[in-house]
């Protein structure tokens, strides 16, 4: 029996079938941030197993990286992805001003640095898995998700939510800290186990990640907000693959 919970952080983070019968009550939002690695983890494993069968079936490399990342943006909905252009065009046009990068992280509009940092991000990921498939390598397929949506969770626990409303208003108002601490704690703990020094490594790369941006969101915003960390999310992503394909 799948959690409320559960569901809820499928429907938020995913196109994935969650069975969410109705709206979540504020407690569950809560709860559902602890349930971000975990949603982490099921992209992981259909990623992964995308990957297994590619390489059963013996496709090439370079068009399984593009079947791959594409197949990743369907799961997401791009929702990420979303977050990570809006808070592009706002960090860059915002000009240090708290309450010009809020309102421009909410123009629907993409400007051309919201296309670069979407562009970028699907080409670091797409050149990674590339590398990492010719190598018959993809333990960071399955875990880059699983880290980035950890580290997506501890912002809840690291700032404040800085709009007074948002998606993750509720989350932030009603979040259980100690069962998000020990969500983190079990994902570094399956990063270790399954990557070993490589797992330890990539949990380290998603800290420093997290703790560079946690210092960039408490100057400019004095917290986060649901775009700000879906663009946690895919830096996090992106970088982990590259960092694995380059020392392989």
């Amino acid at each position: 029996m799948i959690s409320t919970p559960l569901r809820t952080a499928l429907a938020l983070m995913t196109r994935l079938p969650s069975g969410l019968k109705q709206p979540p009550n504020d407690r569950d939002q809560g709860l559902a941030v602890a349930c971000y690695p975990l949603v982490g983890l099921i992209v992981g494993l259909l990623l992964w197993l995308g990957a297994a069968a590619g390489g059963w079936l013996h496709w090439q490399s370079t068009p399984l990286a593009i079947l791959l990342v594409t197949a990743w943006v369907l799961i997401t909905g791009a929702l990420h992805l979303d977050g990570l252009a809006d808070s592009a065009d706002a960090w860059l046009g915002g000009y240090g001003d708290r309450e010009r990068t809020l309102r421009i992280m909410k123009d629907p509009a993409s400007g051309p640095a919201g296309v670069c940092a979407v562009v970028l991000v699907l080409l670091g990921k797409t050149l990674a898995l590339w590398t990492l498939l010719d190598l018959g390598w993809s333990l960071a397929l399955l875990l880059a998700p699983v880290l980035a949506r950890a580290a997506g969770a501890s912002l809840f626990l690291l700032l404040p939510y800085a709009r007074p409303e948002g998606l993750g208003r509720a989350g932030a108002d009603h979040l259980p800290r100690d069962k998000v601490t020990v969500a983190l704690a079990l994902t570094a703990l399956l990063a270790v186990l399954l990557g070993g020094l490589a797992g330890a490594a990539w949990v380290l790369i998603s800290a420093l990640i997290t703790w560079a941006a946690v210092r960039l969101l408490r100057q400019r915003l004095g917290g986060f907000t649901g775009d700000t960390a879906g663009a946690l999310i895919e830096v996090v992503e992106t970088l982990v693959l590259l960092a694995a394909a380059l020392v392989l």
